[in-house]
């Protein structure tokens, strides 16, 4: 029996790939139950999953702790060298941002960001966890952290808007040079939970060191995004 089992996985993901490009399971839609997928391709839950476990590393289906499977809706193109924010970027791809703040607090900065703020050690940075949805979907978990030095006050804000612009409007700072870096990752506990999937789900990792138009580091994010969620689309001008 196991022996078709291969041959089952691969039967499974072209009939499930070949629905979802011609629409009949549409993007952000939500798959059967397990039981009824194993019941209609006449396999065991156990082989479903090895084929449902190829498609989600593919990027065409993605599952969430407790509600099931579901198609993956359209990446959204991330261009690092465009000065953007998360709700400007998504809505000028005629989508629906949502941002959601978990906690915002002043706390001990760890050695990573004293390291990426240019801090001494035993330094205290403002906090900022938010959740970001696109069309509903839970897709980025981020940490921001601040030099409380530049945002005095900061925290009695409306922190679901963008930071970009809080900058600008209530402390006359801009962003100048940023540094990007991009590393996938498994996603731990904290960003796993709020995203709802799997502790260990592949994720993309981008840290963002931000200076100011005077060159000093002001800020830097901890952005995890869903594996599936963004493709990374530069155009290098000559």
């Amino acid at each position: 029996m196991r022996d078709d089992a291969p041959r089952t996985v691969t039967a499974i993901c072209r009939a499930l790939q070949e629905q979802i490009e011609h629409g009949l399971l549409p993007a952000a839609g939500k798959l059967p139950a397990e039981r009824k997928l194993s019941e209609l391709f006449a396999t065991t839950r156990i082989t479903l999953r090895e084929a449902l476990g190829q498609l989600e590393a593919q990027g065409l289906i993605y599952r969430e702790e407790r509600r099931g499977w579901f198609v993956s809706p359209p990446r959204l193109a991330y261009n690092p060298l465009v000065r953007s924010h998360f709700h400007a970027m998504v809505a000028e791809q005629q989508r629906q941002p949502a941002t959601e703040v978990l906690s915002a607090r002043l706390v001990p900065a760890s050695v990573e960001i004293c390291a990426l703020l240019e801090l001494p050690a035993l330094s205290s940075v403002y906090q900022v966890r938010r959740a970001r949805r696109i069309d509903g979907r839970l897709v980025l978990y981020v940490e921001h952290y601040l030099n409380p030095a530049y945002f005095p006050g900061i925290l009695e804000f409306d922190l679901t808007r963008s930071l970009t612009d809080l900058y600008a409007s209530e402390y006359g700072i801009r962003y100048g040079r940023v540094r990007f870096d991009m590393v996938p990752t498994a996603l731990q506990a904290d960003a796993a939970s709020t995203l709802r999937v799997a502790v260990g789900s592949p994720a993309l990792r981008i840290t963002r060191i931000n200076r100011d138009q005077h060159g000093r580091v002001i800020d830097c994010d901890l952005e995890f995004w869903r594996h599936d969620a963004i493709h990374i689309s530069v155009e290098v001008p000559e």
